[in-house]
């Protein structure tokens, strides 16, 4: 689908959030995965064709309907090889969109389309990042691409006056890639998710669950939250939900999961301050390659699709709580000098230093003095030197 053509999604408050909305803001919030899910929440075709674009694939094109297919095909092939796995007949003829809404039922039926959709996720996710190795493309192009994808939807949200004040985005410049990198202990490049960065400030705390639902349906989809890598130190989400009177009602129907027990992700950034408030994640948001990329792919690339992925950061929070963070040890430069701290620590001390988060360098203290064996020299001549014959000539200053 052209996503330059792709009709805006309808624009939810928090009053409006549905059962599948919350479950994907807490899978976003959590970092979780959805492999772990038992069920989806899909009510409607609607809400699986906004799935479906959030994928970059258009159930309505040949081409990509084709392709959709094959990766369901190709999963449950896995499943039969593997596991013998028993799938009736109805759920393995049925289309992609059908299997999100039997995978949103119950019974048995829904047990096997939800297996098949996690199988797809896995397939699709591979098969994008294979296609990516074949192609003479540049993480930078690809970065243009991501860029111009985030910038017409939040664009398209700021035109319709949705609750977004501010939004920035941009690349980390290379000084900011180094510091973060010899500040880590994971010193390769693999290990940097921020190489694209965007931030959204909304007008309130009650409009920062909105702007996540409607950034997932129209800009990436939930499934490819990666995990691990979200914090949420703004939100306990189910606290939230029961306190709030639009949003009890749905949340009775939210499905338990074991991370609901776990106090909510705290921010794992040493230089970050207790006191910083934040929704922090990181996507791989999928692209749709343009036909001037895919003409030079080689004939074995034909077969993967035209979608890739990259991965993006993206921090959300509100106008209150953004003024909050920019006072004393949470602001931005009080954070960057405890970062530069850490860089110049570990340059000169190591492992040793690296340990230490505190702000100042402290040398480790100097070792005892043992016993000297040698014997102490003799004292200086108390002789008078002779009078200097010449002018004591200045150092020259260099």
């Amino acid at each position: 689908m052209n996503d330059a053509l792709r009709a805006p999604a309808p624009y939810r408050p928090l009053s409006e959030l549905t059962l599948a909305d919350l479950e994907s803001i807490r899978l976003l919030l959590r970092g979780g995965s959805v492999i772990d899910w038992a069920r989806l929440a899909f009510r409607t075709e609607q809400d699986v064709n906004e799935f479906v674009a959030a994928h970059e694939f258009d159930l309505g094109d040949p081409a990509s309907r084709a392709r959709s297919e094959a990766i369901k095909n190709a999963a449950i092939q896995y499943l039969r090889r593997n596991f013998d796995f028993p799938i009736p007949k109805p759920v393995s003829d049925a289309s992609v969109a059908e299997l999100m809404l039997v995978a949103s039922g119950r019974g048995h039926r829904q047990l096997c389309a939800c297996t098949i959709l996690k199988v797809m996720h896995i397939i699709h996710h591979l098969e994008a990042r294979e296609l990516l190795y074949m192609l003479p493309i540049s993480d930078q192009d690809v970065f243009h691409l991501v860029e111009q994808k985030v910038y017409r939807v939040i664009g398209s949200m700021l035109a319709r006056g949705l609750p977004i004040l501010e939004f920035v985005g941009g690349r980390k410049n290379k000084d900011s890639l180094y510091s973060k990198l010899l500040s880590k202990k994971e010193t390769h490049a693999a290990q940097i998710y921020d190489k694209l960065r965007f931030r959204i400030v909304t007008r309130s705390q009650n409009d920062v669950f909105p702007v996540l639902g409607y950034l997932e349906r129209m800009l990436f989809p939930f499934n490819y939250i990666v995990p691990g890598e979200s914090t949420n130190t703004m939100f306990d989400f189910l606290g939230y939900v029961r306190r709030h009177p639009s949003l009890s009602e749905v949340g009775r129907e939210i499905t338990p999961l074991p991370e609901d027990d776990v106090q909510e992700n705290a921010n794992d950034n040493v230089f970050s301050s207790q006191s910083y408030r934040i929704v922090h994640f990181v996507v791989d948001l999928p692209v749709r390659l343009p036909d001037d990329i895919l003409d030079l792919a080689p004939p074995a690339a034909l077969g993967l699709g035209r979608v890739v992925f990259a991965q993006a950061e993206f921090q959300v929070v509100d106008r209150e709580t953004e003024q909050s963070n920019e006072l004393g040890d949470a602001s931005h430069d009080a954070y960057k000098d405890r970062q530069k701290q850490a860089v110049v620590r570990r340059l000169k001390l190591g492992a040793v230093g690296a340990e230490r988060t505190g702000p100042a360098i402290v040398m480790p203290p100097a070792p005892p003095a043992r016993p000297s064996t040698i014997p102490p020299p003799k004292p200086a001549s108390t002789k008078p030197s002779p009078p200097r014959t010449q002018p004591r000539r200045k150092k020259r200053r260099r």
